[in-house]
């Protein structure tokens, strides 16, 4: 995994506008083949102004890679990563305020939301999820084209930008950075091997039993307790794509293999930050919500360094390139409050592409 060729020649799978929120419950229920309808405008009950979107599903060598779309395919192609066990519905309420003439892509990644499991067997590597948006972008038919990623998903996005610098223009990272320090982490690294390997093993015992349903207001309890960034409407949003119903009531959809972020993260030092970042050719801004995270484990958010070191060395080497933004709200603040990071956002697309002196 994590090669730059699409598995496959064919074209994504349009599976057809739906309205922004409603549930598919699985890809079991679109068995026809249907057309992309223009989006058009609708009120949810918030007041917010949210669009007919599209489902999409790609083929990849261990089932499909799911996602949703916004606007015209003709609009410059704008990659949305979701957040760890989060889904493509983490931009449902931040997508409708964004400029108008771009082609939004919303992936799930593998094991997440409506996308595929791995194969039996095989670990869910921070590598394997770069190599998900290679295969999207050859799927997409995309050769240069922007990422907008929250938490894991600009992680994701930051080190595909590096490793394929001529492909990304525009980095659009909220709450997060482009790639992960070892700072706080190097007597933990080879724990962390260890129990990613120990919890797939546990996961395949387990795995023959079935998974017991239960009712969708525990459910979102649960979810809630685990999530204190996300808002009830918002946790409600995140389990329409990330559960499904059987008889014994809601399942989570996500793969169980895929457990702390830290087990599957690929810590780099400073020194190797430094030299990746430099590879950069796309323009980067970095959104960092005021009440949230500044590390991977939260055992270590008091202390900053890590995080200063991150946004001095983007400065330093992409100067004008870089632009740094601070807004009230929390990890979640792109779904609990969007109109916070949305004008921000939308001047950085439209902005004129600053290209590297180098270049």
């Amino acid at each position: 995994m994590g090669g730059h060729a699409c598995a496959s020649t064919r074209p994504p799978t349009y599976l057809g506008p739906r309205r922004a929120g409603e549930v598919a419950g699985g890809f079991a229920h679109h068995a026809a083949l249907l057309g992309v309808a223009s989006p058009s405008a609708v009120p949810d009950r918030r007041g917010w102004w949210v669009g007919l979107f599209s489902e999409l599903k790609m083929a990849v060598p261990w089932g499909h890679i799911a996602a949703k779309a916004w606007g015209s395919q003709r609009g410059s192609p704008v990659l949305c990563l979701h957040g760890w066990l989060d889904n493509a519905n983490s931009f449902d309420r931040l997508i409708p305020l964004l400029p108008k003439d771009f082609y939004y892509v919303a992936m799930d990644f593998g094991g997440h939301g409506l996308s595929s499991h791995y194969s039996p067997g095989v670990p869910y590597y921070h590598q394997n999820f770069v190599g998900e948006v290679r295969r999207v972008a050859a799927a997409l038919k995309w050769n240069r084209f922007a990422i907008l990623g929250h938490s894991f998903g600009g992680t994701v996005g930051g080190m595909f930008s590096c490793i394929f610098p001529e492909m990304v223009d525009k980095l659009v990272l909220l709450d997060s950075t482009p790639l992960a320090l070892d700072s706080n982490e190097m007597e933990n690294l080879l724990t962390y091997k260890r129990k990613l390997i120990e919890h797939t093993l546990q996961v395949e015992q387990a795995s023959k039993q079935p998974s017991r349903g239960v009712s969708p207001e525990e459910m979102l309890q649960r979810f809630l307790k685990n999530n204190s960034h996300v808002g009830e409407e918002c946790g409600e949003l995140l389990l329409q794509r990330g559960t499904t119903q059987v008889a014994t009531g809601l399942v989570l959809n996500r793969d169980r293999r895929i457990a702390w972020p830290e087990h599957s993260f690929e810590f780099v030092s400073r020194e190797l930050y430094v030299q990746s970042i430099k590879k950069l050719q796309a323009s980067v801004l970095l959104i960092k919500a005021a009440e949230g995270y500044y590390d991977v484990r939260r055992q270590n958010d008091a202390d900053k360094g890590p995080m200063l070191f991150i946004i001095d060395k983007l400065k330093s080497v992409l100067k004008e390139r870089f632009q740094f933004v601070e807004v009230p709200g929390n990890h979640y603040v792109h779904m609990n409050q969007p109109n916070q990071v949305a004008n921000v956002i939308s001047s950085f697309l439209q902005s004129k592409d600053k290209k590297p002196a180098s270049l």
